[in-house]
């Protein structure tokens, strides 16, 4: 295979950056968590009742790793019970069009697969 100009560098780039991607969306509850704070769940209690079936400490090790990727930002007070409130990161903004997309097209393939099994 012959390799033309720069483009080996481009495709390890651009595997890069997917690898990167798929780090953050393979997650069960990572883009869940994401889209429950953006819908105004932003106390700890409050996510994780938004989110049917992740345990506590599923839920803060996800949101230690959103932390580290600048996802998501937490603000703690120093109140008696401890309080903190996450926020998502400006920057977590940029992923809600693909999270949306990514709703319609699950919404999408469920309905071809029920209309592919009641046509079966």
């Amino acid at each position: 295979m012959k390799i033309i100009g720069n483009r080996t560098a481009s495709c390890n780039q651009n595997d890069l950056a997917l690898q990167d991607t798929i780090y953050i969306i393979s997650s069960k509850w990572k883009l869940r968590i994401i889209k429950s704070i953006c819908v105004g769940n932003i106390r700890f209690s409050e996510i994780e009742k938004s989110l049917t079936g992740i345990t506590k400490r599923t839920l803060s090790k996800e949101l230690k790793e959103l932390e580290i990727n600048q996802l998501v930002t937490r603000n703690a007070y120093p109140d008696q019970p401890s309080k903190a409130e996450y926020k998502l990161a400006s920057y977590a903004k940029t992923m809600i069009p693909m999270i949306n997309e990514m709703v319609r097209w699950g919404i999408e393939h469920r309905q071809m697969i029920i209309k592919r099994q009641k046509t079966a």
